[in-house]
């Protein structure tokens, strides 16, 4: 057996490797930025595309118009004198107008609880029962009383009953078509497909007393203008980052600009033209409002039960009439009656950057996955580190270093020499870093609960007071734990390894359900992966406490990274209001079954606190 020096064995055990991972962390990480910015470039982007063929969208001859324009203005007038009317003469006045179209007319209450405030009212919907069909599939038309910025839909409205008249005269339909008027766009919606699939809460949400099969596709109509629109606003992000399938949103868009000439936007993203910066600042708004994972339109409601919906909205001042919106919506419901089965062919991650370009998960998935893999990365390299022996002390009289002891070592066929002291397994002390991790990730509880129940007028002056005490929290805990069980050395190595070993695993799994959240937060919390001496050549754990100096730099950073800081910074950045924003939290939470306030709070903000405690100057 030959006897090999340096060799692969060797280099495996040299402790000049653990300067390796800090440099490949940060490598990961500027990668992955990099990775996101060159998205829109025509080398990483695709053109839009319809996958099911069965569509056909824009195929077929729209008849909606002509004489239709006096049943929608009647419809239209009939709206606007229900205007300052209860919601009781509001549902008998639509119950009426769906029975002299030929529909048989249902009702459904609803009351929801959320931040102190109290969201009730009452859909009214009809079914039309396809003359083609068994009653097994369904398309359904939304049309909210007001929408989503509380401005009555009137001619979104007075379109959808057009539309429920118009429809009832065709014998071609193969589906079964819903007409449904939502009190408002937000608990309606909720409550009226909650109770479609039983999933309602009782006795607050009432059942619905008529059904039909499983819906295929949605359609959102929201014009609260009063005058000619200038193109459609196309709204599909729905709760929690989940899209609906690409097919159903390429199909509109086929529809309004092919066939009909109207002109599609989208994230508002008024005027677009196809320039990268255009193109960039469009995907970031898609991304930040699957990030934030609230309800962007009535649509939103339907994505999490696997129900394909998008919001058409008109907005500007040009020549396009309602009759337009209203062929555009005859067209899309054409082409969902095609479907042979459900919305399957076509994508369900992308990234939007333009009406007819996108990106797949698998172009944009590696930016992610490259800022989360960095703090396993280091969480592994920070375990092998605390298990090696602090470095012998020499002598101050030595004019030189001892030589160190060395042993031989015989692995696979393959022998190496190595110092001894690299052979050496410390015996780890995990109980406190694993229970400090564990309790620290429970405690995030506390903040949840409290801005979930809390009311709307009390929510800005507690998170308020949460940001004051979240400043002093770190010093805090860190003086606890020092009177109770100094933290040593290997202790700092092992805490926060074990905290980024969690966020780790965390964001790469949530990278493949809301890629925008795991991406904001893995990039908000990249500092954590380098608060001790991660860049030091000694392999001593002693290295795992920085110097004073740098643990007041750290300290100065992850304050300004914190969670309540940055919720601030967006507020102010998007010009919110801070009791707005948190109270749609709460109704999200409540209502459309929001988990955003649970990665904050019981995942990032748990490993702020571990990496605030580690820098803190009195350790």
């Amino acid at each position: 057996m030959a006897l090999i020096s340096p060799t692969i064995l060797a280099l495996r055990r040299d402790p000049r490797l653990l300067k390796l991972p800090p440099y490949l962390s940060a490598l990961c990480i500027f990668i992955g930025a990099v990775w996101l910015c060159l998205l829109p470039l025509n080398e990483y982007s695709r053109r839009t595309y319809i996958s099911e063929n069965a569509l056909l969208p824009g195929q077929v001859h729209t008849y909606f118009g002509g004489s239709e324009q006096n049943v929608f203005n009647a419809y239209k007038y009939e709206v606007q004198a229900l205007v300052g009317k209860d919601q009781e003469a509001i549902s008998t006045k639509l119950s009426d107008i769906f029975e002299s179209a030929g529909l048989r007319p249902a009702r459904q209450k609803y009351e929801y609880h959320a931040a102190g405030n109290t969201y009730s009212g009452e859909n009214v919907y009809a079914i039309l029962h396809a003359p083609r069909g068994d009653a097994t599939e369904a398309i359904l038309l939304v049309a909210a009383w007001t929408n989503m910025d509380g401005i009555l839909n009137q001619s979104g409205v007075a379109l959808a009953l057009a539309l429920a008249r118009y429809f009832k005269r065709w014998s071609l339909w193969s589906k079964d078509i819903i007409i449904l008027i939502t009190g408002d766009s937000r608990a309606g919606p909720q409550a009226w497909v909650d109770a479609y699939h039983d999933e309602h809460s009782s006795p607050f949400v009432a059942p619905l007393p008529l059904k039909s099969g499983a819906l295929q596709g949605v359609v959102v109509v929201d014009n609260a203008l009063d005058h000619r629109f200038e193109s459609l606003h196309i709204v599909y992000d729905g709760i929690n980052g989940q899209l609906p399938n690409l097919d159903l949103f390429n199909t509109a868009v086929s529809i309004a600009s092919g066939q009909l000439g109207i002109g599609v936007s989208l994230q508002r993203m008024w005027k677009h033209n196809d320039s990268y910066q255009e193109r960039l600042q469009t995907m970031l708004r898609g991304m930040f409002s699957q990030g934030l994972g609230y309800s962007s339109g009535p649509h939103s409601s339907f994505v999490p039960y696997h129900v394909d919906a998008i919001t058409l909205q008109a907005v500007g001042d040009g020549w396009q009439d309602e009759m337009a919106m209203g062929r555009c919506v005859e067209s899309i419901f054409r082409s969902l009656n095609n479907l042979l089965e459900h919305f399957h062919q076509s994508f369900f991650f992308y990234l939007l950057m333009q009406a007819d370009r996108f990106v797949s998960i698998g172009t944009y998935l590696p930016s992610a996955m490259l800022v989360a893999v960095n703090f396993t990365i280091m969480a592994i390299a920070l375990w092998i580190r605390s298990g090696r022996p602090p470095a012998p002390k020499v002598a101050s009289t030595m004019p030189e270093k001892q030589n160190p002891e060395m042993e031989i070592v015989q692995e696979n066929n393959m022998t190496a020499i190595t110092p001894k002291e690299n052979l050496t397994i410390l015996e780890r002390q995990l109980f406190l870093p694993v229970t400090l991790v564990v309790s620290l990730h429970f405690l995030g509880a506390i903040p949840l609960y409290v801005f979930i129940n809390s009311s709307h007028n009390t929510l800005p002056l507690y998170f308020l007071l949460f940001t004051f005490l979240n400043f002093f929290q770190p010093t805090v805990l860190a003086t606890l734990i020092h009177r109770h069980t100094p933290l040593t050395p290997q202790h700092h190595l092992l805490l926060q390894s074990f905290s980024l070993l969690v966020l780790g695993i965390f964001l790469a799994t949530l990278a493949t359900l809301n890629f925008s959240l795991s991406l904001f937060v893995g990039l908000l919390s990249t500092p954590l992966s380098f608060t001790g001496n991660p860049f030091s050549s000694s392999v001593d754990a002693k290295d795992a406490i920085p110097s004073k100096t740098r643990q007041h730099i750290w300290t100065l950073v992850l304050q300004l990274l914190s969670p309540p800081v940055v919720v601030w910074a967006v507020c102010y950045i998007w010009g919110a209001d801070l009791g707005e924003m948190l109270a749609e939290a709460a109704f999200g939470w409540k209502v459309n079954g929001l988990w955003t306030q649970v990665v904050i709070w019981c995942v990032w903000w748990p490993a702020w606190t571990v990496g605030g405690i580690l820098v803190n100057p009195l350790l």
